[in-house]
């Protein structure tokens, strides 16, 4: 069901409630998005409606468009929750690092606007939470125009890299660490290990191995329960088969003596590509091969040429993350609320927000000693 819910003389807002309908976008979805030059591949229609099918709950969706001349120039995807009160919150969950709305480039303000006046509406009297949003994201100018109580917060921190060719990213190194990087690149190549970019008709039997290794490569450790269950599985193929087609996601195996020893899956948009999951045999450490090396370096020729300029290491501020030294931000998180009734809900949450970031740090602060 799609329901209109603000116009103007050239703009349309509407909320598709309905599955089918949501899967009947996927062209004009995928045209807005390659238009939209601050989307990233979570945004991507293939994505979305996979993750949807795979864990939306029925009669929850709320995914809000604007039209201009029946062309689509916004559009936010939502679903509607109860925590316990009722709110919208971005599709996507938390296997998705980065969570956005989606604005044309030719009219973004206008866009922006009426966007905001039709989630204002299909929002009602629920709090509108958008988090996970990459700085500079197409939300943020929702949030700017947004006719009613709004507040915004820091959230998971972010760390990315430019594309650049890895000898320019070894400069971001002391000269010892570049020089050892090398030296485990150096090691890789006499060991003979080759890499592969997989085609499009092999992509779903390659992530069979991908989700494989990842399972060995944790065995006994603290691996990410939701990425062991049949629905993350079921979700990463139907996504990723789309996306590969399309330009949205690269599959890369890794082969020694003969054997697929490593996949890495990297999600990409017009702006940047990041590693999302992979998958490497222990044998691999046994031979002293520096898996971190062989990704990045991986990563870094399968950018060179495409115009992307960020090479996001996704959400998460691990500690092996930094040996490359990244940039750090931080992604936002957007509360909006139309009317008395969902302001209260706004204020509770940005408090509470901040509240648990102070006790965090007040955490971390104690544990380290006080420093």
């Amino acid at each position: 069901m799609t329901t209109v819910v603000s116009h103007t003389a050239a703009l349309v807002g509407e909320v598709c409630t309905d599955t089918g309908r949501f899967a009947a976008l996927a062209d004009e979805w995928r045209r807005l998005h390659g238009r939209c030059r601050t989307a990233t591949p979570f945004q991507s229609h293939a994505w979305l409606h996979s993750w949807w099918t795979s864990y939306g709950v029925s009669g929850r969706l709320r995914v809000v468009l604007v039209r201009r001349g029946g062309e689509l120039v916004a559009a936010a995807p939502l679903m509607l929750v109860f925590r316990p009160f009722r709110t919208l919150v971005p599709l996507g969950g938390p296997i998705s690092d980065f969570t956005d709305v989606l604005l044309d480039d030719d009219c973004a303000r206008e866009a922006a606007r009426a966007l905001a006046a039709a989630v204002r509406a299909a929002a009602g009297g629920a709090l509108v939470d958008l988090r996970e949003v990459r700085p500079g994201g197409a939300a943020q100018q929702l949030h700017e125009l947004w006719p009613g109580a709004r507040a915004c917060l820091a959230d998971s921190a972010c760390l990315e890299l430019p594309a650049a060719p890895l000898e320019d990213l070894l400069t971001r190194l002391p000269a010892k660490p570049a020089q050892r990087v090398r030296a485990k690149l150096r090691k890789i190549d006499v060991l003979g290990v080759t890499e592969r970019q997989v085609p499009p008709e092999e992509v779903e039997k390659t992530l069979t191995s991908l989700l494989a290794l990842h399972r060995l490569q944790w065995s006994g450790r603290g691996v990410t329960p939701e990425h062991v269950r049949p629905r993350f599985a079921e979700h990463l193929t139907r996504a990723v088969c789309l996306m590969t087609a399309q330009g949205e996601a690269a599959l890369t195996e890794f082969v020694l003596d003969g054997e697929v020893v490593a996949v890495d899956l990297t999600l990409q948009s017009p702006s940047l590509a990041g590693g999302y999951l992979y998958g490497a045999h222990p044998a691999l450490r046994a031979r002293k091969v520096d898996v971190a090396a062989l990704l990045m370096r991986a990563a870094t020729r399968r950018l060179d040429g495409t115009g992307r300029t960020v090479l996001s290491l996704l959400r998460g501020d691990e500690p092996y993350k930094h040996h490359w030294r990244p940039d750090t931000l931080h992604n936002q998180r957007f509360l909006l609320a139309r009317g008395t009734r969902a302001a209260p809900l706004l204020w509770w949450c940005a408090g509470y927000a901040r509240g648990r970031r102070w006790a965090a740090r007040y955490v971390r602060r104690w544990r380290d000693g006080g420093r």
